[in-house]
């Protein structure tokens, strides 16, 4: 079984959409949704990694994303404070040879939102860097996208 085969079965584990792009993978899971009013939340996690089989390589990184559709009022008075408009959020944390940790309640604070959904970003990293390494190649992670 190949390394993909492998990443496939476990995103079919984890009930997970898996899609190619020019080489570039993408596994997204839906880990949070929050309906109010008119207007609906959707909080979702997304890794995307690439398969270098010439220098048995994995690069992989991973994120958060928040997507919102509906009416919602301005004072948020009926929909619990939830907007659909544009805006952006913005993360810092250190940069180094590990990833990000932590329970999906401290991440999706980032958003101003408290989801009751615990997810964890580590044990999800860690399957993708087992089946790398069982496989031969080496797991090498990036905080962007950029140079995937």
């Amino acid at each position: 079984m190949s390394l993909i085969d492998k990443v496939s079965t476990y995103s079919d584990e984890l009930r997970a959409d898996l899609s190619d792009k020019k080489g570039v993978y993408k596994v997204e899971l839906l880990i949070a949704e929050r309906k109010a009013f008119l207007s609906k939340k959707k909080l979702r996690y997304i890794a995307k990694f690439r398969i270098n089989d010439d220098a048995k390589e994995l690069k992989f990184t991973e994120m958060l994303a928040e997507s919102g559709s509906g009416l919602s009022s301005s004072s948020g008075d009926f929909d619990g404070g939830m907007s659909t408009g544009f805006g952006f959020k913005t993360e810092s944390y250190k940069t180094g040879g590990g990833g990000r940790e932590g329970s999906i309640e401290e991440q999706s604070k980032l958003f101003g939102k408290d989801y009751s959904y615990n997810f964890d970003y580590k044990a999800v990293r860690s399957k993708f860097e087992d089946l790398a390494k069982s496989e031969g190649y080496s797991f090498k992670y990036q905080i962007t996208p950029i140079g995937l």
